[in-house]
């Protein structure tokens, strides 16, 4: 089968790479999509069931930081897009063990770039999917793509090391990349490690949804599909070298968006939620918020399609009706706290 276009997404079995490759093979049936993913514990093969047998996927299991597999895909395939989504994204874990973020984050982008463009064949576009987190929290300022990044913790410098390597080769090569920054992105399949299915998962379990502190966090939340509606988006109508927020005027609070999943699972009358809420000791800097303005996106014609009611309650209903997708919560990648959840994977 000849296809048109060759796209490597990087971190395709993750959740947000899971939804744009299965986007990807359904949308273009004369595209080749090729997913390289390591497979990490927060990736899950079931999330590609549903493509693993077409025509125009190819599964890869490798490491992005791998220079012999990465200069060898390049070299072999053709790629003429790639998605770079392939991150460690845990902000606790990054605190933790900041150097295996750096590794991944930003090394493995750069082995990425260097494949790309040394590779014999042109690359057409490289869509390096970043976080609203680089900017750093703001109590009120929503910020523009023209903002300073001011990383607050290890996760969000590094992906902001790496974006500044992806800009290096545009400024020196004219390299054809465009950076994205997205707000909070959830729905079916995301790992329980994050703030609503990890909220979920202990509501199944009879548990109390456990918060970070008592301070006002909030965090603006995007449905996925619009997220992968950016993102291809951009690859069609961005401009090369530029940068794009991905963003939703949606913003809950923490405690009243695990109260609204108290009510929604446990069927609770709205004065007893706060019952199913419990405060643990927080980090010692909180992030409160992440505003970010998206009109430069929208002037390309994106549109937020998933309203809050409607993405949140198909995200429970297929909580409930795959409960085993994901271990129960615990484990080493959060312990008892809620994580907030971050944009990429």
């Amino acid at each position: 089968m000849d296809f048109h276009r060759t796209v490597l997404v990087t971190g395709g079995s993750g959740f947000i790479g899971s939804h744009l490759v299965c986007s990807l093979v359904n949308r273009h049936s004369g595209w080749r999509i090729i997913n390289l993913d390591f497979l990490d514990y927060c990736c899950s093969p079931r999330s590609l069931e549903s493509i693993e047998d077409r025509a125009n996927y190819t599964f890869i299991r490798g490491d992005v930081c791998n220079p012999r597999l990465v200069n060898h895909i390049f070299n072999t395939a053709n790629i003429d897009v790639v998605f770079h989504l392939a991150a460690k994204t845990h902000v606790e874990s990054s605190f933790e063990c900041p150097s295996s973020f750096q590794q991944v984050n930003v090394d493995g982008t750069r082995v990425l770039l260097g494949a790309a463009r040394q590779a014999r064949h042109r690359l057409h576009r490289f869509v390096y999917v970043s976080t609203d987190e680089v900017y750093g929290p703001s109590a009120d300022e929503a910020f523009d793509e023209s903002s300073p990044m001011r990383p607050a913790n290890p996760y969000a410098t590094t992906k902001a090391a790496a974006e500044y390597l992806v800009r290096s080769y545009w400024d020196q090569f004219k390299f054809p990349v465009i950076i994205t920054r997205s707000s909070n992105v959830y729905g079916p399949r995301q790992h329980t490690e994050k703030v609503i299915p990890r909220f979920l998962t202990l509501l199944r379990m009879n548990k109390k949804c456990t918060v970070q502190g008592t301070l006002p966090q909030s965090r603006h939340f995007l449905f996925v599909s619009d997220a992968v509606d950016a993102f291809l988006l951009v690859l069609e109508r961005g401009a090369v070298g530029e940068t794009y927020n991905v963003g939703t005027s949606f913003e809950i609070p923490i405690t009243q968006l695990a109260r609204e999943l108290v009510r929604m699972v446990k069927n609770v009358p709205a004065c007893e939620a706060k019952d199913w809420v419990e405060f643990v000791p927080e980090r010692p800097r909180v992030e409160l918020r992440y505003p970010i303005k998206s009109e430069k996106l929208r002037r390309l014609g994106w549109r937020t399609r998933v309203s809050w009611a409607e993405g949140i309650r198909h995200t429970v209903k297929w909580y409930q009706d795959n409960p085993d997708f994901w271990p129960d919560v615990g484990g080493d990648h959060g312990g008892a706290r809620s994580e907030v959840a971050t944009a990429t994977e």
